[in-house]
């Protein structure tokens, strides 16, 4: 085998210093093709703030600071919670193809069954606030802030299971490889604070189905950016980062003079080698180093008045449940942290829907409302854009056994629901419609290209304007595709 050093020689030719070049012909030819000069320093904002990322400045008025993005895994069922179909309820147990075409394909699990009754939901739904927006018995926190929020009844997607579906909603692919939406935000815009990452993520396993799909690190991983992108999980036992504490006996002088050295040596490989992926290993030292100090500041909530401990719930107390992630995702938002992405598994009820949804709901209901309540009452959420949704919807047929009090439904990426508040978005409002059977999209659909693209409109970012050059071509997080939903904001 070739030594390192002999590789990267063999590099140095004509592609390699066109491409690669950090000033000169490369750079002149970048600049002419982006319109800007690529190595000016980043223009001071409006808003006082100057990004450090890719981008010089905002396409247009910034109206959300950083995102908190509530991933409900494993797909809510939005005829038990936010769609509301007495026609389930009138033709409950009747055979859907009986009624419409079923055009939308089936899942393996269902593909094989002789009858599709519809299975209305055993649950009532009420109208709430001043906008009347219809909300499930099992969401009494969340019926507190529709004023707040702006409920889509008519997102749609491509994939029909789980693993593609979320890479999907998470990267812009159904494949795995391309970098997380937390990444390109980091890329874009950089980082606003120096003591914690830009891109952080949380997990936590609900109670319906606490051995559900299973999430994978590469759900925040950086793709093909530079991996300096990437997401940080925060761990709900144990450190909250991984290897972040010194080991016994190594006090900080001692650790400040390693890295010193460290990143000298780093340097010169740097130079020499030219890879920026060791520029993104000194960084990364240097995040911990500062992290030493921040994340345990941020994991202690003695500082938090007991009301708003009250307000998220009683397990607010409990290391890695959702409760304590979003009054985490809270403290994040107020250290200037851009993207903050929360992933609460268990939504998978394909058999014993009412055993299972409820403990769901009790799980996200009353910290997902509090976690609205409280940006606002902090005037935060004018500037913070809050999302909450799954990877699919479900079906209104029944899988499995059906009775009034026991059924399940399989996936539907055709129409399903989701809810997003602040940060710009019209408060109080209902956007989009399902049919009667809430199988197809009747009134203004929202595809997740147009959900990302939406989202990057709000951070000031056009999703047409980001892009990174890889294997032969620019990509960005919307492909070729995505549009604003200009209806939803204000």
């Amino acid at each position: 085998m070739s030594s390192p050093l002999t590789d990267f020689n063999l590099l140095q030719n004509r592609r390699h210093f066109f491409g690669t070049a950090a000033t000169g012909i490369g750079t002149a030819a970048l600049a002419s093709l982006l319109g800007r000069d690529v190595t000016a320093a980043p223009k001071a904002q409006a808003e006082g703030e100057d990004l450090n990322g890719v981008l010089n400045e905002y396409h247009y008025p910034r109206k959300a600071k950083r995102i908190i993005y509530l991933f409900q895994s494993g797909a809510p069922s939005q005829q038990d919670l936010f769609d509301y179909k007495p026609a389930l309820q009138k033709h409950f147990g009747e055979d859907m193809r009986d009624h419409l075409e079923m055009t939308q394909r089936v899942t393996g699990m269902t593909a094989g069954q002789t009858n599709f009754p519809f299975a209305g939901t055993k649950y009532e739904f009420k109208k709430h606030g001043q906008s009347g927006i219809e909300i499930s018995e099992l969401l009494p926190h969340i019926s507190g802030i529709t004023d707040d929020m702006c409920l889509i009844k008519s997102i749609y997607t491509e994939a029909i299971n789980h693993d593609p579906a979320i890479t999907f909603f998470q990267t812009g692919h159904q494949l795995a490889g391309r970098p997380s939406m937390g990444s390109w935000l980091n890329y874009g815009l950089g980082s606003a604070n120096d003591e914690l990452p830009s891109f952080i993520a949380m997990a936590s396993r609900g109670t319906g189905r606490p051995s559900c799909q299973p999430l994978y690190d590469r759900l925040w991983g950086s793709g093909f950016l530079p991996t300096e992108n990437a997401g940080v999980k925060l761990m709900g036992v144990g450190d909250p980062v991984l290897y972040l504490n010194n080991p016994g006996g190594f006090d900080a002088k001692a650790r400040r003079r390693m890295l010193d050295d460290l990143a000298k040596m780093n340097q010169d490989t740097l130079e020499e080698f030219g890879d920026p992926e060791i520029n993104t290993r000194i960084q990364s030292y240097e995040m911990a180093y500062r992290m030493q100090t921040s994340v345990p500041d941020l994991t202690d909530f003695s500082d938090e008045p007991d009301h708003v401990l009250e307000m998220y719930g009683p397990d607010v107390h409990v290391r890695g449940t959702y409760a304590n992630n979003c009054l985490l995702a809270r403290r994040l938002a107020e250290r200037d942290v851009r993207f903050i992405q929360l992933y609460h598994m268990g939504w998978d009820q394909h058999i014993n829907l009412p055993k299972q949804l409820p403990g769901q709901c009790r799980d996200t209901d009353q910290p997902s409302a509090a976690l609205i309540k409280d940006l606002k009452q902090r005037g935060m959420l004018d500037d913070t854009l809050v999302v909450w949704g799954g990877e699919f919807g479900r079906t209104s047929y029944c899988q499995g056994k059906l009775t009034r009090d026991i059924y399940g439904r399989d996936h539907h990426p055709r129409c399903f629901s989701l809810w997003m508040a602040g940060g710009g978005i019209k408060p109080g409002m209902t956007y989009g419609s399902t049919d009667d059977f809430c199988y197809n999209i009747t009134e203004n659909p929202v595809h997740v290209h147009d959900l990302h693209a939406t989202i990057l409109h709000q951070l000031g970012i056009d999703h047409e304007k980001l892009t990174y050059f890889f294997q032969g071509r620019h990509y960005r997080l919307t492909d070729v595709h995505g549009h604003i939903v200009k209806d939803i904001l204000s």
